[in-house]
């Protein structure tokens, strides 16, 4: 046997058994003396590899003030994991806007946490291709902002360093898990920022925060060098205090990059352009099953719908769809999610086997991280591997397939819906942001997390645009309406919502 290259050890063979184990394959003594010695073989194109230098996106701005951690009395909201800056060009659409990253956002040079104890102290060595395009726009990277532990919660009080407060009411969080994205605009600490969204992220918070927060269609913005949860349903996304301000942004955001497997064939549209018709340009169909779930509040339905009768008074054609298989979106998101994050984690947070760059920094760090210091996962992201390995391996990735299949109906159905009317219209969230709550159980905590998502969530899946904007208030609470439109037509989801936010008094 050859001796193993220094840098990649051989399996013993030993390792060798219980890993064909592992493939259901019982191997005799012959089989494995013969594969240990060409594996061993393999090896040296592995040292190779180790040699090689492999191509990583370009960091274009060099001048880079790594920041600090704000404490309370400069960041009160807890909006902030760090503030730092880095400049761009010297003008472009941006120039002049101070952007803040949700933290899964690489900036190389600032320290990356995703609102988790397991990556304290990691520093990206590259920036995302969005960061790229903002700094070439003329925007300034003003921080990084809190999310939830590992993005797996709505609620916005689940970060490791603690509750995201409500900009609007500090007795309440500001919504998640791009919580101190929406906290950070609506207390005027960023003129804009990125949001991350899996089952809402970026839309909750922005509703319960009473901004505007925007999922683009999936693929329209690359998601490389985003720290993601699942490449069929992981987006990123503007959020702003208006609708201009997130379509500037999208036009920025928006295109094929080269590098992101998610990405197919990008078709884009000029989005701040497309803004500026009067309510009579468009057709709103409302959608009956985004109205009366279990975890709904009269009021957010009731302000909603007055908000939607002002919006026909001002001249948008408004009508009543229904679409009954919306009432399944979540089913359908749990299938696909819980096995897909499970296959993410498994595959170090960065996938497998797609075309596109792969962050082989942070893929080593996660996978350091995750091996030391599981224990410290967030309640949500154990309940979601536990169940999701279970169903991998008890019905061998069945429901993870059927969901998927699933899918691909629910889209044809809301498709059938949006060729009779521009955008469907429903509540954001079926109610307004929970009250802080320092003593809650683990069920409880799960429970807050995720009672949020069934208008949401189902968009991830099927890839529309949707996007939030403030329609009033119940109980002095953010109430958001949500406008979803045909896949790539960004434009017309944008469009509507901005003639809403002129014509459309949401007092907040």
């Amino acid at each position: 046997m050859s001796e193993s290259p220094p840098n990649v050890r051989s399996p013993t063979p030993e390792e060798i058994r219980e890993l064909a184990e592992q493939h259901h394959m019982s191997l005799s003594d012959d089989e494995v003396e013969d594969f240990a010695a060409i594996i061993d073989g393999m090896m040296d194109g592995y040292e190779r590899i180790d040699q090689l230098s492999a191509p990583a996106p370009e960091v274009k701005y060099h001048t880079r003030d790594p920041g600090y951690e704000p404490d309370a009395e400069e960041d009160p909201l807890n909006a902030f994991v760090r503030k730092c800056e880095v400049q761009g060009a010297d003008d472009g659409p941006l120039s002049g806007y101070e952007v803040g990253l949700k933290d899964s956002v690489s900036l190389a040079g600032v320290e990356m946490t995703l609102g988790s104890k397991l990556f304290d102290g990691y520093v990206p060595s590259i920036d995302a291709t969005i960061v790229t395009r903002m700094l070439d726009a003329g925007a300034t990277i003003t921080g990084k902002l809190n999310m939830e532990d590992m993005a797996l919660s709505g609620s916005g009080e689940l970060s490791a360093t603690g509750p995201v407060y409500n900009p609007r009411d500090d007795d309440y969080v500001a919504g998640g898990s791009s919580s101190g994205s929406a906290a950070a605009v609506a207390a005027g600490d960023v003129d804009v920022a990125i949001g991350g969204d899996q089952g809402g992220s970026v839309r909750i918070p922005a509703s319960w925060s009473g901004i505007v927060g925007h999922k683009p269609t999936h693929g329209l913005v690359p998601y490389t060098g985003v720290a993601g949860l699942g490449r069929s349903f992981d987006h990123v996304g503007p959020m702003g205090s208006s609708v201009e301000d997130c379509a500037l942004l999208l036009d920025v955001l928006a295109g094929a990059d080269g590098l992101d497997p998610r990405q197919g064939h990008v078709p884009t549209q000029e989005y701040a352009a497309s803004l500026g018709s009067d309510p009579e340009a468009f057709t709103v169909g409302v959608l009956e099953e985004g109205f009366g779930h279990e975890q709904s509040e009269s009021g957010v339905d009731e302000t909603v719908r007055s908000a939607l009768d002002a919006f026909e008074a001002a001249g948008a054609e408004v009508t009543d769809v229904s679409v009954p298989m919306h009432l399944d979106g979540l089913p359908i998101w749990n299938a696909i999610g819980l096995e897909e994050i499970t296959a993410t984690v498994n595959a170090e947070c960065v996938g497998h086997y797609g075309k596109g760059f792969y962050d082989t920094q942070f893929a080593d760090a996660f996978g350091r991280a995750r091996r030391a210091q599981a224990d410290d996962y967030l309640t949500t992201m154990k309940l979601t591997l536990i169940a999701g390995q279970y169903l991998s391996d008890e019905y061998r990735g069945h429901y993870h397939a059927k969901g998927q299949n699933l899918a691909r109906k629910l889209t044809a159905a809301y498709d059938d819906a949006l060729a009779d009317v521009d955008v469907l219209a429903m509540p954001t969230t079926p109610q307004t942001a929970h009250e802080v709550d320092r003593d809650i159980s683990r069920v409880e905590a799960i429970d807050r997390a995720l009672n949020m998502l069934p208008n949401t969530a189902p968009f991830d899946n099927t890839g529309h645009p949707a996007i939030s904007v403030p329609a009033g208030e119940t109980d002095g609470l953010p109430v958001g309406v949500m406008f979803v439109a045909d896949t790539f037509d960004d434009a017309i989801a944008l469009a509507s919502a901005h003639a809403f936010e002129r014509h459309v008094d949401a007092g907040i």
